[in-house]
C-alpha cells in the first residue's frame, strides 16, 4: 500500500484483490479470512478493509456467506464490443464455455426479424435459442434468427462450438455488424434460466451481422447477467 498516494487505501486494496482474482492468485471458492485478520495482516484499519471488500461484493467478485465468511467468486467476464463470438471470448479468457440449446426450429419472420435479415415478413427463418455457461454457471441467453438456408444448424454441433465458428467453417466471412446495448430487469422466466432473482439487472444486446457481400447472416437478441458480465468500450477522441 502506498500511504503517500492520493488514491484511497481502500481503493488500492480493492484493486490489488481484484487483480489477484482476475489473474488466478485468489481461486474461486477460496476464503479471504475475516476483516479483523486482514486488517491486522495488512496494517490497515478495519473500516478500510470493510470498504474494499464491499466494493468487490458490489462488483460480484466476492460474496459474504453466513457461517462461512467472505468467499471468492469467478471473475466477471469482460467482453470488448467488437464483432466476436461469446463462445470464442469465453474460451480465450479461460472461462470453460458450454452451451445448452433451448430451441432449434423454423418459424415465420416477425416484422422486426424480417427487417433485420432483409426477408419478407412471414418468410420462414431459423431460430436458435441457447443458454451459454461459463464454469458451469449460466451467463447469457442467446436468441438468434438466421436465413433458412444459411447453414446446417445441427443441435449437437451448436452445443459443442460457437455459431460464428460454424459460419466460418462453411466459408461465410463475417464483415460488420450493427449493434445496440441496453439494460433492463429480469422477468421470472429469465431469472430462472440465469439463476438470478426476479428483477435482477440484465444487460441486453441486439446485433445484425453482415458478411463480406453485405448480406445479413444473423439477427441476435441476447441477455446477459449484469452480476457476471461487463461490456467494455474503447473511446477515441475525435480531433
Amino acid at each position: 500500500m502506498d500511504r503517500t498516494s492520493p488514491v484511497p487505501l481502500y481503493f488500492q486494496l480493492s484493486q490489488q484483490l481484484e487483480a489477484a482474482i482476475e489473474q488466478g492468485g485468489l481461486a474461486p471458492g477460496s476464503l479471504l479470512g475475516n476483516e479483523i485478520e486482514l486488517a491486522g495482516r495488512l496494517g490497515l484499519s478495519r473500516p478500510t478493509v470493510r470498504q474494499a471488500i464491499q466494493s468487490l461484493v458490489d462488483k460480484g467478485l466476492l460474496v459474504r456467506r453466513r457461517g462461512v465468511g467472505t468467499q471468492v467468486l469467478h471473475s466477471q467476464v469482460r467482453r470488448p464490443l467488437e464483432l466476436s463470438s461469446l463462445y470464442d471470448d469465453l474460451e480465450a479468457a479461460g472461462q470453460r464455455p458450454a452451451t445448452r440449446v433451448l430451441r432449434n426450429t423454423v418459424e415465420p419472420a416477425t416484422a422486426q426479424v424480417a427487417a433485420a435479415l432483409g426477408v419478407a415478413e412471414g418468410e420462414d427463418v431459423r431460430l436458435v435459442e441457447r443458454l451459454r455457461y461459463a464454469h458451469d454457471e449460466p451467463m447469457a441467453r442467446l436468441r438468434n434468427h438466421l436465413p433458412l438456408q444459411l447453414l446446417d444448424c445441427d443441435t449437437a454441433r451448436l452445443e459443442s462450438t460457437g455459431l460464428y465458428r460454424m459460419m466460418r467453417a462453411v466459408g461465410i466471412t463475417l464483415h460488420s455488424a450493427r449493434q445496440s446495448v441496453g439494460a433492463r430487469a429480469a422477468d421470472a422466466g429469465e431469472a430462472r434460466l440465469l439463476d438470478e432473482a426476479t428483477g435482477a439487472p440484465l444487460l441486453t444486446m441486439e446485433r445484425t451481422t453482415f458478411d463480406d457481400t453485405g448480406r445479413a447472416v444473423e439477427f441476435g437478441v441476447h441477455i446477459y447477467r449484469a452480476s457476471r458480465y461487463v461490456f467494455e468500450f474503447q473511446l477515441l477522441v475525435r480531433s
